[in-house]
């Protein structure tokens, strides 16, 4: 059978004594053994061995820098807050009270009361029948969120309808749903309230004193809402109205400004609480204004007259 052919290399090799004949044949695997490789680009083992390190070194320098990010992270969830002394909580507070304006005494009490009040005006017919005319304006206090409405009885009397305005500008009408005349008050009902309607809050009056701070809020002569502050200047009073038709007794004196329209509004504390109800001012010129002692019913009273007992 034919062999395949065989290729020596350029240079004959030297023979050695004993050696075949180069005539003669020799297998195929001592021709290949013979042959020398041919040549090749010369090997950089070193070059490959530091670019490995490199890369492995690179490696373990980000996997070092993850564990300390790890580790940082959770020692400072684990680090617990300093605990806080009397003395950073006095720091804390003064420096509130030097850098914050806080409201008076007054203001705050108004801010509680104003949701609570609303303005009462009563209308009545002309002499004439034709028209509808204003017969009186006041000022009334919730003291159940329903609608009921404490004012004066001498505000609401004798009118044909009753007229309302809320807190929020809402406007209604209202109905008398009970009197008690000898504190000169009405209790009235409002036939729509707002939907967040806030009741007062009322407070026993067994604890005032002359000089506690009070204040009143109202619409006097309908301008409103409107607020003065002053204090209770005597408790226990007898008042009888300029006509002689009223005679009212046990009666809060303050001197906080009141004028004709804050009648039926409330005389509150300095936290906002209803102890009282203005009922008058004492004034013994025809004017009508007030010259620095004004009356209201105890709540107590007031409370009963809508058949209420907090106290």
């Amino acid at each position: 059978m034919p062999r395949p052919t065989v290729y020596s290399s350029s240079r004959p090799a030297r023979r050695p004594s004993g050696a075949a004949d180069p005539g003669s044949a020799a297998p195929l695997e001592a021709v290949a053994q013979a042959a020398p490789a041919p040549e090749q680009p010369a090997a950089r083992p070193q070059a490959v061995s530091l670019s490995r390190r490199s890369l492995h070194a690179l490696w373990a320098t980000l996997l070092l820098l993850a564990a300390l990010l790890v580790a940082s992270v959770w020692l400072n969830q684990r680090a617990v807050p300093r605990k806080l002394t009397q003395e950073d909580i006095d720091k804390a507070v003064l420096r509130t009270l030097e850098t914050t304006t806080l409201p008076s005494a007054a203001a705050r009490a108004v801010e509680t009361i104003a949701p609570s009040v609303v303005r009462v005006v009563g209308f009545g017919r002309s002499k004439n029948g034709k028209e509808e005319v204003e017969r009186g304006v006041g000022t009334g206090v919730v003291i159940v969120d329903k609608g009921v409405i404490l004012t004066n009885l001498h505000v609401v009397a004798g009118s044909d309808r009753i007229q309302l305005t809320f807190h929020d500008g809402l406007q209604t009408t209202a109905t008398i749903t009970g009197v008690q005349p000898e504190n000169d008050l009405a209790v009235l009902q409002a036939h729509k309230v707002p939907d967040d309607l806030e009741a007062a809050s009322l407070r026993s009056t067994n604890d005032l004193r002359p000089g506690d701070q009070v204040a009143v809020v109202g619409f006097p002569f309908g301008i409103g809402p409107s607020a003065s502050a002053g204090v209770i200047s005597g408790l226990g009073r007898q008042f009888t109205s300029p006509e002689g038709k009223r005679e009212l007794g046990n009666l809060i004196q303050f001197d906080a400004a009141a004028n004709p329209g804050n009648s039926g509004g409330p005389l509150v504390t300095m936290d906002g609480e209803v102890i009282g109800i203005v009922t008058a001012i004492l004034n013994p010129t025809p004017a009508r204004t007030f010259i620095g002692i004004g009356f209201a019913v105890p709540i107590e009273n007031a409370a009963s007259a809508v058949g209420m007992s907090p106290f």
